[in-house]
């Protein structure tokens, strides 16, 4: 102990240099959720719903994951070409208002409101994009004007029932990182975050035709494939620079396609007989990206169960452990396949718990990431009740991402406290420039033995110097500490009542 601040009673306030916790859980876990807005899949329910029941719709989805302990909400804000913000870039959704281009009513930044109400329940939020759909289907009279279908027809390839930008255009790259900048730059996101769609899923009988891209900008001697593939390496590096330009701490994340290759196209590929792979047919290289440092967490999706005979969850699980290596690694959980599949493993309600333990027990994997929000609302309830007192029972701190800037953390202090029966209001305040939780920890047996556990967190707003919250169960020490965007944490401040 450095040093002892006694204030009245009931409180005493002091600090604590050395901290250590172990918790049931791991202190350190991302537990993301998808929430997608592409077809309405997620949220809103209805485009022609009012404002007050989107914004309601909304919250009861974040209720929901922060009752589970959930840290992180991806929420998809651009689907094809279009924006849940207001841009200059990117007409409105039309899976926001009804009519693409329409800005929606008493709703002037559902990005910005949505970032609130997600740091509000002490949850990051990752803003997911899809960079090159550029329309769901062939109703083109259904875009705005304002839509690059009708501003730069040129950058458009048909292919299937879709138009998708030219990865192969520098100045399709070029429009994306600008869209990026207008994020990192406007808004408090979390991270930015891409799906598993690059160049399109492969169609039998269909080119993509790029000839004409691939003969002005491929290199000498560059096949197709390999040109491809350096296309979106391109704007994988270019996004990466990009956001920590502006703010090194925002981080940088994808989710793939769960299989990278096939082992009998490539001995290093999983042993799995995948239709399609990640870089084969999505030119998509994020081992790559990786390796170079240009991404601060892989999320592969491994929607398959445990044992299924052509891709198996653990598998592709444990080849991504033993082959990603640079970033943070999260697994993909398909919990919408729960009871609702042809694979007989998704009728017994242990599978997710068996992906969720196989996960904890590779060194390498930093976490899961469920699909989608919709999964486990008001159904499932032996699987959600499973999740919360067996895995996710207390909090867990959000992994920090490549950039791990050594900083100072001044102590917060007790700016206030009030006590009501047995609840205590504490007021924190704090100094730092880029905070991004305090979090409470609590003890049976003191601060002196490593048995505390993390047991509420509050997001920091970089515009915030104070926070209060509610402290139930006085029984034991209270623990507060500041952490910043970097993962840097402050000394801890006890909280002794009697």
């Amino acid at each position: 102990m450095r040093s002892i601040a006694y204030l009245i009673f009931p409180v005493l306030f002091f600090s604590c240099s050395v901290f250590r916790t172990t918790t049931p859980t791991p202190k350190t876990e991302f537990r993301g959720v998808w929430i997608a807005t592409v077809a309405n899949i997620d949220w809103p329910k209805n485009p022609n719903d009012n404002t007050a029941k989107k914004k309601a719709d909304f919250i009861r989805i974040l209720d929901f994951y922060q009752n589970l302990n959930f840290n992180a909400a991806i929420v998809q804000i651009r689907t094809a070409g279009d924006a849940f913000y207001p841009s200059q870039l990117s007409p409105w959704s039309k899976y926001l208002t009804g009519e693409q281009g329409k800005p929606p009513k008493e709703f002037d930044d559902p990005l910005h409101w949505m970032i609130g109400e997600t740091h509000k329940r002490g949850m990051e939020f990752h803003a997911w994009l899809n960079p090159y759909r550029a329309t769901v289907d062939l109703d083109t009279l259904s875009l705005s004007d304002q839509h690059d279908f009708y501003q730069h027809p040129e950058w458009m390839v048909k292919y299937g029932k879709k138009y998708y930008y030219n990865p192969g255009l520098p100045k399709v790259r070029e429009k994306f990182n600008t869209i990026i900048n207008e994020l990192v730059r406007n808004y408090q996101v979390d991270a930015i975050h891409f799906d598993d769609y690059f160049y399109p899923y492969k169609i039998k009988g269909e080119v993509f035709n790029d000839s004409i891209t691939y003969k002005k900008y491929g290199l000498p001697n560059q096949s197709l494939e390999d040109w491809r593939r350096s296309n979106v390496d391109s704007l994988v590096k270019n996004v990466h620079t990009t956001i920590k330009k502006h703010k090194s701490w925002v981080q940088f994340g994808i989710s793939p396609f769960g299989v990278w290759k096939n082992k009998d196209t490539d001995p290093k590929g999983s042993d799995t007989k995948a239709g399609q792979t990640t870089y084969e047919d999505l030119y998509a290289d994020p081992l790559l990206w990786t390796d170079q440092g240009w991404l601060d967490y892989l999320a592969p999706q491994v929607y398959w169960s445990m044992d299924y005979s052509l891709a198996s969850h653990r598998i592709i699980t444990q080849w991504w452990a033993n082959n990603s290596k640079g970033s943070n690694l999260y697994i993909g959980n398909g919990t919408y396949k729960i009871k609702n599949n042809a694979d007989k493993a998704w009728k017994r309600r242990n599978e997710i718990p068996k992906q969720l333990i196989l996960a904890r027990n590779q060194d390498k994997i930093d976490g899961n990431i469920f699909f989608s929000a919709k999964s486990l609302m008001g159904k499932h309830d032996r699987v959600v009740n499973t999740l919360k007192r067996k895995f996710y029972p207390s909090p867990s701190h959000n992994p920090v991402g490549l950039i791990k800037t050594n900083r100072e953390i001044v102590q917060p202090s007790l700016a206030s406290y009030k006590r009501h029966n047995k609840t205590l209001e504490l007021c924190i305040s704090h100094n730092d420039s880029i905070p991004r939780f305090l979090n409470l920890y609590r003890s049976k047996s003191g601060f002196e033995r490593e048995d505390s556990i993390l047991s509420q967190k509050k997001y920091l707003s970089e515009r915030e110097q104070s926070i209060c919250l509610e402290v139930k169960n006085l029984r034991n020490p209270i623990g507060i500490t500041i952490t910043d965007a970097y993962g840097n944490e402050s000394e801890v401040v006890l909280i002794q009542t009697p």
